[in-house]
């Protein structure tokens, strides 16, 4: 007896799923290729708008409660001095959501935090640019896949939990559509740091200097 999400299959059907199974998974990993450049890539022409940064994370936080509450705090550290940042805010909104929850979920799974962790979301004004910082208390992010984390489709999660796809997405938001930097800091059983860097220069301006 062989079950397919708790249908019984017969041999012939069996056969059929195997032989099928490989050709969808490839379409629809094609597919989410393609989704996750157009999502990528679909502003990146368009003028990006001076937005108020502090008040999109503070509502993104808010957005992102049910994902934390049970498993840390989660406390703003915000520049309020820094000026309008000319971006796309709803990608830059989605880039720090996927940032929380993943911090969420590297304090829930960490072995070393006994009661709530700490999740600190921070602004800073550096001259021509400004830098969000996203750090969390978690177990670090181990050494052997530091380098791939950023790749589309690489999940350190269980299967059906993680599609790999966050960071990859954040990745090319930030480098590609925003010709920011995006980077992190990690040390073992301490937590990950990462750091979001967009330049204060409208697309117009660095075109004319």
């Amino acid at each position: 007896v062989w079950k397919l999400d708790g249908f019984v299959l017969d041999k012939q059907e069996k056969t059929a799923y195997i032989h099928t199974e490989p050709k969808l998974a490839i379409n629809m990993r094609t597919t989410i290729v393609k989704s996750m450049k157009n999502f990528a890539y679909r502003d990146a022409a368009s003028e990006k708008r001076p937005q108020n940064l502090n008040q999109a994370i503070e509502a993104t936080a808010v957005v992102a409660t049910n994902e934390w509450k049970y498993h840390a705090e989660l406390k703003t550290d915000l520049d309020p001095n820094l000026p309008f940042v000319p971006c796309n805010i709803g990608e830059i909104n989605q880039v720090v959501l996927n940032l929380i929850v993943n911090a969420a979920h590297a304090i829930r799974d960490s072995e070393s935090n006994d009661g709530k962790g700490l999740i600190l979301v921070s602004t800073r004004l550096y001259e021509q640019y400004v830098v969000i910082t996203i750090q969390d208390d978690g177990g670090g992010i181990p050494e052997h896949v530091q380098g791939k984390i950023f790749e589309p489709f690489f999940t350190t999660k269980e299967v059906g939990v993680g599609t790999g796809q966050g960071l990859a997405i954040a990745h090319n938001v930030i480098t590609k559509s925003h010709g920011g930097h995006i980077w992190f800091k990690t040390e073992h059983g301490k937590g990950t740091t990462f750091f979001i860097r967009l330049s204060l220069e409208s697309e117009h301006q660095a075109a004319d200097s």
